[in-house]
């Protein structure tokens, strides 16, 4: 539940051009930027792929490990939970 809260517009391109994530509180709506296991989906476009995983790492991973992810479908996740695989992301590269 998110209550009387505001919530924060966050952009975080990659996925689409104008992919946006929405935090209010300590829950984040993640759409199709980060999943449980990685970011979406940038069609094998390496630029892209470049994009949306600064974007994670500079605009989301700066949020605290208790931060719940609600992803555009899928399982919820935590920042703490997917924080210590972005190496792991970078290097596979999708």
């Amino acid at each position: 539940e998110f209550g009387n809260r505001e919530a924060r517009v966050i952009h975080t391109p990659g996925h689409t051009p104008g992919g946006i994530c929405l935090l209010a509180g300590r829950h984040l709506i993640s759409g199709d930027t980060l999943f449980p296991g990685g970011p979406g989906n940038t069609r094998g476009e390496k630029d892209l792929f470049a994009e949306i995983i600064h974007n994670v790492e500079t605009k989301l991973f700066t949020l605290p490990d208790e931060t719940v992810v609600y992803p555009g479908h899928g399982l919820d996740t935590t920042i703490g939970a997917e924080r210590p695989h972005l190496q792991e992301w970078k290097d596979r590269g999708w």
